[in-house]
């Protein structure tokens, strides 16, 4: 083929290498172990910044976000663009490097503490909330910093070419130096916290109670605010200002997820934060189109996700699973009760009420005691069977408690009309209406609870160790129940 033809083939290839190209193709598996078994030196760089990075950030974000100060991180970032542009402009005024990465994070440190300041400032002097004050600060420190970016790229040049990379992030970019000063300040933070953890644990769930106890409350406030500048700053080079506060809030709310306990929740948060950086930033080097910050925080955003559905402590599912168990519970109980009430309402000696083998009960009258189709009390008295509180005759259609289900039941009674008693004499519930008042709790009640109700109530237990319903109780009885109760009070 003659060259002239050959040509336009070789400029649409060209083209196709285009560096402005942002298709993504799918990597080849050299790619794939080159990331996985990390044999480029700059991707162990930065990959270890950023774990690091993440796993500072997951353990202050922790502390932030059971302080309430989760949006702190938000506005401080936001506040640290002004000091980057003013320390690129007077850096060579006062001889140094305006681009040098320890003069431009200086300047953002400088800023963000002075945002930070501003902010409790605002707070403490006016009658602005804290939720205004960040808004406030936030904007106001980034649009000067936006308007500062715009003054060094007229005046300078080309050299302010690189300075927005702050704004989104360039972990590509990291160098050695870069990853042991985000080591350096992340391991700071971490043991800054260790060390005060007990002390932030206090201030984070009683604030009022740890000043009485004589604990330094502003002190310990401003250094976990002193963390969080420490992490913002050293962030800012790889995932930038506006990703930063997704390293600060997300892996310490999906931590809430898996676990009730401080210091559980504390390192899961940490660990969470340092998945995410390592799982976002090895993606974005395989796919070198995608942006690593970015990468990063949808990451965390999917491990949100995950946590937020199968959390072992607050997840959607385990949550329904228990709500579920709660009421299949409280549907069993509603059936041993419901048996002793009947039980109650035969002719029957009231010390033969709490004897071993009460008589069988009928099905049909059962069904009559809730609002239950026959198929469900069914299933509820199978369950029953199944804990080995009834047995079920099937021959008659009658079912008889046991031993251990007539206790079961005089419990569920006793602790049901302790309630009643309780709503009647003391919040003036009718005792018409007091029934259904009373099954919303009397689930829950714990021994402690019990025997502050019946000591409260002052009566005497009756028919085998239950009190005597109110709602067969005269007004007299009822007066007089009331007036035993304030006496004894």
């Amino acid at each position: 083929m003659s060259p002239l033809l050959m040509l336009p083939l070789v400029l649409i290839a060209a083209a196709q290498q285009s560096i402005t190209d942002r298709s993504i193709d799918w990597p080849t598996w050299e790619q794939w172990r080159r990331i996985l078994l990390l044999e480029d030196y700059n991707t162990r760089v930065v990959l270890l910044a950023t774990t690091m990075l993440g796993l500072a950030s997951g353990i202050v974000g922790a502390f932030t976000l059971l302080r309430r100060r989760a949006l702190m991180g938000d506005a401080l970032s936001h506040a640290t663009l002004p000091g980057i542009g003013l320390a690129f402009l007077l850096g060579p005024i006062l001889g140094v490097d305006g681009k040098s990465l320890p003069v431009l994070l200086f300047g953002a440190a400088v800023s963000g503490i002075l945002g930070m300041m501003a902010i409790l400032m605002i707070r403490s002097l006016t009658r602005v909330k804290e939720d205004a004050a960040l808004g406030i600060v936030l904007s106001v420190f980034f649009g000067g910093g936006v308007a500062i970016l715009g003054i060094a790229q007229r005046s300078t040049g080309q050299a302010a070419a690189g300075l927005e990379a702050f704004i989104y992030g360039k972990t590509a970019s990291i160098v050695a130096s870069d990853a042991k000063l985000i080591g350096t300040a992340g391991l700071i933070a971490i043991v800054v916290l260790v060390l005060l953890f007990k002390e932030l644990k206090l201030l984070c769930f009683d604030q009022g109670y740890a000043a009485a106890r004589g604990f330094p409350t502003l002190g310990l406030d401003c250094a976990l605010m002193g963390t969080v500048v420490l992490v913002t700053i050293v962030g800012l080079q790889a995932v930038g200002i506006v990703l930063m506060i997704a390293l600060l809030v997300i892996p310490a709310a999906a931590a809430r997820f898996w676990s009730v306990q401080m210091h559980a929740m504390v390192w899961i948060s940490g660990g969470l934060g340092a998945i995410s950086c390592l799982v976002g930033a090895g993606l974005s080097g395989i796919f070198p189109n995608l942006p690593s910050g970015a990468m990063i925080v949808l990451t965390a955003s999917s491990l949100f996700v995950v946590s937020m559905l199968f959390g072992t402590a607050r997840g959607v599912l385990i949550r329904a699973v228990r709500r579920q168990q709660l009421n299949r519970r409280i549907d069993r109980q509603h059936v041993l009760r419901g048996i002793y009430e009947i039980l109650e309402k035969m002719d029957l000696p009231k010390q033969s009420i709490g004897n071993a083998t009460p008589p069988p009960i009928a099905f049909a009258e059962l069904l009559t005691m809730r609002s239950w189709t026959s198929r469900r009390l069914e299933q509820e008295l199978l369950a029953c069977e199944r804990e080995g509180w009834l047995i079920r005759k099937r021959s008659d259609h009658t079912v008889a408690l046991t031993a251990i289900g007539m206790r079961e039941a005089e419990r569920l009674t006793h602790e049901h009309r302790l309630w009643e008693l309780y709503l009647i004499n003391h919040a003036d519930v009718a005792p018409g209406q007091v029934d259904r008042d009373a099954d919303t709790i009397e689930h829950v009640l714990d021994p402690a609870m019990i025997e502050q109700l019946e000591g409260l109530l002052n009566r005497s237990r009756v028919q085998a160790g239950v009190v005597a319903s109110p709602h067969e109780a005269t007004p007299s009885m009822l007066s007089s129940s009331v007036l035993n109760t304030k006496s004894g009070a």
